[in-house]
């Protein structure tokens, strides 16, 4: 099977189920801004590859999630009928939670704003945390048109979470000063 069909030279793509719909539609958006927070997820780990397995680890099976939510999102749902996502279950969710609370435990207290950035490894985590954002804002979006299953949207709603603490860990971990906000600069 070649790369190219040549399918969508129209405009047009295929979802899930093929049927046929323009590449700017709401559910298009939602599954490519997945797709795209996983691109990011994965120069995140290659990042922090070498230095820590564990995390690794979490970052691989978390990009293996948004596959799964990507393919999700991108089946064609035209009965509007419940459906749940594919390898995706609360036991994802609460994994995220574990993380977190693992983090949070060795952070320092922070009464201020955080800002973006300190090391690649934290900035890049950053850049995870904001596409996830934008995930979550176009999968509510499509969920106004179609049923999208509540897990999807706490997945990824922790998933921003632990890519907040992520950064903050990566800093203090390297032991490098967390740049935070200063209102009167």
């Amino acid at each position: 099977m070649k790369v190219y069909t040549k399918g969508g030279d129209s405009g047009m793509t295929s979802l899930v189920g093929g049927r046929r719909i323009k590449k700017y539609g709401v559910r298009i958006e939602a599954y490519g801004t997945i797709d795209e927070l996983n691109s990011s997820v994965g120069v995140l780990a290659a990042s922090v590859k070498g230095c820590d397995a564990e995390w690794y680890e979490l970052l691989l099976a978390i990009q293996n999630k948004l596959f799964n939510i990507g393919g999700y999102l991108a089946t064609d749902n035209p009965e509007n009928e419940p459906a749940k996502p594919y390898g995706l279950s609360e036991n994802d969710v609460e994994r995220l939670e574990q993380a977190i609370d693992t983090i949070e435990a060795k952070l320092p207290k922070v009464n201020n704003f955080v800002l973006p950035g300190g090391s690649k490894e934290a900035s890049l985590a950053d850049v995870c945390r904001t596409t996830t954002r934008r995930c979550e804002r176009r999968v509510v979006e499509l969920s106004e048109e179609t049923y999208i299953d509540g897990l999807v949207m706490r997945y990824l709603n922790r998933l921003s979470d632990f890519f907040f603490v992520f950064a903050r860990f990566n800093n203090i971990e390297r032991q490098i000063p967390e740049i935070l906000w200063n209102k009167d600069c």
